[in-house]
């Protein structure tokens, strides 16, 4: 399934900047950052579960926003942007 997260961690203390750093390193794992808070995932139910499991263990739920989005199939093939913004590849090989 194709999803868009996005997340606002509210850093006005050094606790909430920790938060903000394991947030953003988690999805990084799973998925592609293409703003500073806003990831394009492509996943299945079981690793879904899984990340909005561990979402949920760093988050304040007083302070701080996840934001999940499921797109239609193969929704990231008619992504369109505008300045910088590049269309990234979801389903080919990574190199690493």
């Amino acid at each position: 399934m194709d999803l868009l997260l996005t997340y606002d961690v509210d850093t006005t203390s050094p606790a909430g900047r920790r938060r903000l750093r394991r947030v953003a390193k988690l999805c990084e794992g799973h998925g592609l950052r293409v703003q500073k808070s806003v990831f394009e995932i492509v996943t299945d139910d079981k690793s879904l579960l899984l990340l909005l499991d561990q979402l949920s263990d760093i988050i304040d739920p007083d302070t701080d926003s996840i934001r999940l989005y499921r797109l239609p199939h193969d929704g990231f093939d008619s992504v369109q942007t505008l300045g910088i913004a590049q269309v990234q590849p979801h389903r080919e090989d990574l190199v690493l």
